[in-house]
């Protein structure tokens, strides 16, 4: 990736952020700059850039640009996006992201952006693809495919994404996740770990144990330690409590390594009755059984994030953006000096298989522009390459989260193990029935029910064959596209 590794000498006042994408409510695209709102007669945004850049900085993209983006002309420069949160620059007067400058100065480029909510994101893509408005680009959230290739709202990105260029290259293990019958659907910009395992410090040096960071360098992060941490800890009538938030089975099984559903040379596969699969589901169902994850009905059926900060929890799984604000709004309330975090553990003698998240997005059927999405996407490719502009990115880590050096390396060597070794489970967007029964049911149902007491044979005879019938459906009407 050399070759894509140009300096960026002088850009300080350039803000980049690492993720063009977001979940939930909101986007975190970063470096922001002064716009002005357009209404269009679709009910669409387009948020003109006005802010500018040094002219000596500016100079210096447009040679990166020069050197490593496409030359060519785009007839249309606009490129439709919709989803429940922009990607354009906001209006608090931050910088000019990079990814965005690049598109703008080398391709004419504007991103409109069409609003929508989570809640009804679907719905309104169906109407937008079926009436014809030519939406370009869509979140690759994980309900998103390949649901949405059966219902005819994606289509595929081989003709538009040369995956065995230099650019895109350490992405196509990725690439292959979302494989159907030959064909791929995601333009994955990058991967990175969809959980952490967040620790208070403090309270692993109070009670004397070894840190988890420390632990994962020699090798020795593994189930069986992490078990071993937390029946020393708790003690409920101590208020000592074990392992809190909301998801924590999504990390936990996927660090086996296998995914209820996957896909595979092409084909959706179910590994419902895989015995690592099974291993995964049983650890978590011991957890609960020992006592060592949080007693939800003690506290009105809500987490406790703070008990975190107050030394009364031990691990919190959860996502790398709950602790990558302003300290004061970590809801685990633990001080920055004494945030700590380490990988997902995997079982002892396994490889650190990692929940991952593809960061990135669908084409839509239909699509105006969808050459215009291919350009921004090495835009975003070539910027995130790119040493100075990390640089960048984790300077403003430090300054806005109050992330020490070290943390920051961690976080990247973690992303590395999720790109080395991804693990995605397709369940949720298999179907809306297969999500209903493995993933979207509640605490209580499917993947997430050995984590909350109900054993895995159980679970297992209950769904397996549902699943089995079901996911082979979607596969057979995703080889009828071809």
């Amino acid at each position: 990736m050399k070759n894509f590794k140009k300096t960026l000498a002088g850009v300080s006042a350039l803000a980049f952020a690492m993720s063009m994408t977001a979940c939930g409510g909101g986007s975190e695209s970063g470096g922001d700059t002064t716009t002005a709102p357009v209404e269009t007669t679709t009910g669409a945004t387009v948020e003109i850039n006005t802010a500018t850049v040094a002219e000596e900085d500016q100079q210096t993209l447009d040679k990166m640009a020069e050197e490593n983006l496409q030359d060519i002309e785009l007839e249309n420069k606009t490129i439709k996006w919709l989803a429940h949160y922009d990607i354009n620059p906001s209006t608090d007067g931050k910088s000019e992201n990079i990814a965005l400058n690049l598109f703008k100065n080398k391709y004419g480029g504007e991103i409109q952006w069409y609003t929508t909510t989570w809640d009804t994101r679907y719905s309104d893509l169906s109407t937008y693809v079926l009436g014809g408005e030519g939406i370009d680009f869509f979140p690759a959230d994980t309900a998103a495919l390949p649901k949405g290739v059966v219902n005819g709202m994606f289509q595929p990105v081989d003709d538009l994404i040369d995956i065995n260029s230099p650019l895109w290259e350490d992405m196509k293990e990725a690439y292959e996740i979302h494989n159907y019958n030959g064909k791929h659907y995601q333009i994955v910009n990058s991967v990175t770990a969809a959980m952490l395992c967040i620790y208070n410090t403090e309270t692993i040096a109070e009670n004397g144990y070894e840190d988890p960071w420390d632990l994962y360098k020699a090798g020795e992060w593994n189930w069986d330690k992490f078990t071993s941490m937390l029946e020393d800890f708790v003690d409920p009538d101590a208020e000592r409590y074990g392992l809190d938030n909301w998801y924590n089975e999504q990390a936990l099984y996927m660090s086996a390594g296998v995914p209820a559903i996957s896909s595979e040379n092409g084909s959706l596969k179910v590994n419902i009755m895989d015995p690592t699969l099974e291993k995964a589901m049983n650890f978590q169902y011991d957890l609960y059984n020992k006592g060592l994850v949080l007693d939800l009905s003690l506290f009105d059926w809500s987490i406790q994030p703070q008990f975190m900060g107050e030394k009364k929890e031990l691990f919190w799984i959860g996502g790398p953006w709950e602790v990558n604000t302003a300290p004061d709004t970590w809801t685990t309330q633990i001080p920055p000096e004494n945030l700590g975090f380490a990988p997902v553990p995997s079982p002892a003698g396994s490889d650190p298989y990692q929940y991952a998240t593809l960061d990135g997005w669908v084409i839509c059927k239909g699509a105006s522009n969808p050459t215009g999405v291919a350009m921004f996407a090495e835009c975003t490719r070539l910027a995130s390459l790119n040493d100075e502009a990390i640089a960048i990115s984790d300077a403003q880590r430090k300054a806005d989260a109050g992330w020490s050096d070290e943390l920051i390396a961690r976080e990247k060597e973690i992303n590395a193990l999720a790109q080395q070794y991804p693990v995605v489970d397709l369940a949720t967007g298999v179907s809306t029935d297969v999500a209903s029964i493995t993933t979207d049911g509640g605490s209580e149902i499917g993947l997430r029910a050995a984590f909350h007491g109900t054993d895995w044979a159980t679970t297992r005879d209950e769904i397996g064959s549902v699943v089995e019938t079901l996911t082979a459906e979607v596969d057979e009407q995703l080889k009828a596209l071809a």
